[in-house]
């Protein structure tokens, strides 16, 4: 029997397969970054009875919104376009969680009502940011260097944090993905490359680590035992992102993880580089690495297949399997890959901002077989 077909139980959930829908950044939403019908449908369409998805990183305040139409969850609209999501997933019985993001440096002043970004430290990263052009197309451009931000600020981000996942749980989420990797704020909090502090948040490992423990302990006071989850990429380099020990700071924040029962962890396969296939290296990590010292749930995402989804299944080094890009043209993906159908190409071309072509035009098996 295939093993993506078994049930598992995440956090206080029991789900009928571990065929998860990855967080993708999809740049749809409606004016003021409130998820809108487009949204609604979409989500919809990718719930399965007894499944999980994982929302698109949803910014905890205006200065952490990356890309141009991306979700927050800090407005009382945005938290009434999430609950119009949530009831339409879970009238399909499947559940869903709210990734929570800031951008930190990777934020752009065109998305951030002129807000300069912020960051650990004042270093660049040197990647685009999506924004929209004076004739409303959305176009990249360089990012800019950002402001390091004070002590006393990153308790109000803390706080910010805090405040999403309450919203969160007023939208109506089953719970909540902390965004700690692919070089937003957290993740450069993390890292030595985007971390050059020397008060309490930087210098060794416990004290660039101690934003996101912060974090989670904040988050967790709203959400209780096994509802917040966290997401890590401990080979990423998207973001302009490094760090001298890899191993030893990755280690140390998935052995820590231990202490706070959380629903999962969520692990990015070191073949992938932000949106791009990669070949990892003999001494990557991966999920089977820090599944070695997380006790808990592994969800693992990179560009699997149902054959290496299967693989890393049995072998035990990951718990699910989170899909993307498979998930994005293929909106009934666990049924698919449950029986062995065919599946649709995706149109990279579509993948961030528009309408609902390349977002909601995909064809179920069923419908394409009956038309």
């Amino acid at each position: 029997m295939s093993r993506l077909f078994t049930p598992i139980s995440v956090g206080p959930f029991e789900l009928k397969h571990r065929v998860v829908l990855a967080p993708l950044t999809r740049m749809r939403t409606e004016a003021g970054n409130v998820p809108g019908d487009l949204m609604v449908e979409y989500y919809s369409q990718r719930s399965s009875d007894g499944g999980l998805l994982i929302t698109d990183a949803t910014a905890v305040s205006p200065l952490g919104i990356a890309y141009v139409d991306a979700p927050g969850i800090y407005t009382q609209a945005q938290v009434d376009g999430w609950k119009r999501v949530t009831d339409a997933v879970h009238a399909k019985g499947a559940r869903i969680f709210l990734q929570l993001w800031h951008a930190g440096r990777q934020a752009h002043p065109a998305n951030t009502n002129g807000q300069t970004p912020v960051a650990p430290s004042a270093i660049r990263a040197y990647e685009h940011a999506a924004i929209r052009d004076e004739r409303g197309n959305i176009v990249e451009v360089e990012q800019l260097v950002p402001r390091a931000l004070d002590t006393r600020e990153i308790a109000d981000i803390v706080e910010q944090f805090r405040q999403g996942a309450a919203r969160a749980k007023e939208a109506g989420f089953d719970g909540v993905e902390l965004h700690a990797a692919n070089g937003y704020l957290i993740d450069q909090f993390l890292l030595d490359g985007s971390n050059h502090r020397t008060d309490a948040y930087g210098g060794p490992i416990e004290n660039r680590a101690r934003f996101l423990f912060e974090v989670v302990e904040a988050v967790v006071s709203v959400w209780g035992a096994g509802r917040v989850a966290a997401r890590l990429s401990p080979c990423g380099a998207y973001g302009t992102m490094s760090d001298s020990d890899p191993h030893a700071t990755f280690g140390y924040v998935a052995s820590r993880l231990n202490n706070y029962t959380l629903a999962y962890l969520h692990v990015i396969e070191p073949r992938i580089r932000g949106n791009e296939d990669t070949v990892a290296s003999d001494s990557a990590i991966s999920s089977k690495d820090l599944g070695r010292l997380f006790t808990g749930t592994i969800v693992a995402a990179g560009g699997f297949t149902a054959e290496s989804a299967e693989q890393i299944l049995r072998t035990g080094d990951a718990d699910l399997v989170a899909f993307g890009r498979m998930f994005v043209s293929n909106p009934d993906l666990p049924e698919r890959l449950r029986t062995g159908a065919p599946l649709n190409a995706y149109d990279r071309s579509t993948f961030y901002g528009g309408d609902g072509r390349g977002y909601t035009d995909y064809s179920t098996h069923r419908a394409a077989a009956t038309a």
